[in-house]
């Protein structure tokens, strides 16, 4: 037996209140599902981009001074020969700021004087002439700071001096001199002070300063840090970062009773919480994404299992004029399949719709064309799972059905 699809349509018409209303919550679906998958891929990108560091091997130590008889010269030197002493320990430098924090030093530069050429915005580290192997960060083109580059460390008298010296990330490099070679170029800060790029190193990650889509817009500044406070950054042999970590604590809590350790933490910490929020976001969008589907294939069955219950004697009689199981089912899954295109149709539209908002609203990537197309075949194969067992339930009434009276 042949199915005419105009019966279905027409049925459809007569009693299209619940058709519409499953249709719609078919096109929400979608244009959640969509959206959110996409939001979702950008995250779990962003959160499991490599830091290019040696994350897993380093921690930092934050330490403030605490009375005025503290000695910054002879504390940093003794600080440093011990943690530099201890087993394990592969470097140990000062630095302004731990990577991956949520704080930190930024600037400006130019390729030209008087705010003028290419303009880069960098957050930076203090550091000494061990930063680059402590911070295990490959350097592609050029050098390390040598032991006699680095320069005192910055007060309140030197605030305003810029260092001579740059190590840059390779996108600050690109972002700077596109299409050429940055090493031995200078660039200038606010005030037209030039320094020069001494040193290219891969895309590490640094501070959130100028928010996480320029994490990697680093620049490594040859001096030590001291005005607005300074860390130790420790990096340690593979499985012993842990041990070390509270090695120090216990020492460095105790041997300078003029400052005060703050915390030592490691590095993993620091990106599980610059992080957080993007995770976050990503188990609420999905718990949204899933909730939204069960409703919709909720919808779908109990408009497919109202239809069968209300059709009882017409499926009876259907049977009866010669009608088989199979063309049963046929029927209220192709009636189903109906509704679930015409809700697939208008959460498409609404799906690009919200990507294109978000792309604006929030300089979000365009939806990529191929999450629509997933999308579409997940809701439609959803659909018509949802759909199965009433069909089947409808194709079990029997012929007989058709002589009672209903």
């Amino acid at each position: 037996m042949s199915l005419d699809i105009r019966p279905v349509v027409s049925s459809l018409l007569r009693n299209r209140t619940g058709a519409v209303l499953v249709a719609f919550q078919i096109a929400i679906a979608l244009a959640v599902l969509v959206n959110a998958v996409f939001i979702v891929q950008q995250r779990i990108e962003k959160t499991n981009r490599p830091t290019l560091l040696d994350d897993q091997n380093l921690f930092g130590v934050a330490v403030g001074e605490f009375t005025d008889r503290f000695n910054y010269d002879a504390s940093l030197r003794e600080d440093l020969d011990y943690l530099r002493s201890l087993p394990g320990v592969v470097s140990a430098s000062v630095s302004n700021s731990i990577p991956l924090g949520i704080s930190g030093s930024a600037t400006t530069v130019w390729t030209q004087p008087d705010n003028k050429g290419n303009r880069a915005q960098i957050n930076y580290f203090s550091m000494d002439e061990q930063g680059l192997k402590t911070l295990g960060v490959r350097l592609i083109a050029g050098r390390a700071f040598r032991v006699n580059e680095i320069l005192p460390p910055l007060t309140a008298q030197n605030s305003t001096d810029f260092v001579p010296q740059l190590i840059v990330t390779q996108v600050v490099a690109e972002k700077l001199f596109p299409h050429e070679n940055a090493l031995g170029k200078t660039v200038y800060d606010l005030r037209g002070r030039p320094a020069t790029i001494t040193g290219i190193i891969d895309n590490m990650t640094g501070t959130a300063y100028w928010g996480n889509e320029a994490l990697d817009h680093v620049a490594i500044m040859p001096q030590l840090p001291r005005l607005y406070g300074f860390d130790y950054l420790v990096r340690t042999e593979p499985g012993r970062r842990d041990a070390i970590m509270r090695t120090v604590e216990e020492h460095l809590s105790t041997s300078n009773p003029d400052r005060v350790i703050k915390f030592v933490r490691s590095v993993e910490l620091f990106k599980k919480l610059l992080y957080r929020d993007d995770r976050n976001m990503e188990v609420f969008l999905i718990t949204v994404t899933v909730l939204l589907l069960a409703i919709a294939s909720l919808g779908i069955f109990g408009l497919a299992t109202f239809n069968v219950s209300a059709r009882t004697k017409q499926i009876g009689t259907r049977r009866a004029v010669g009608a088989r199981r199979v063309d049963i089912v046929r029927y209220f899954m192709v009636e189903n399949g109906l509704i679930t295109t015409a809700g697939i149709a208008v959460g498409c539209a609404l799906a690009l719709a919200i990507g294109y908002w978000l792309s604006l609203q929030y300089q979000l990537p365009r939806l990529d064309l191929y999450y629509l197309v997933g999308g579409v075949l997940a809701l439609w194969l959803i659909g018509q799972a949802a759909a199965w067992q009433p069909a089947r339930r409808a194709a079990a009434v029997s012929p007989s059905v058709a002589t009672r009276t209903v």
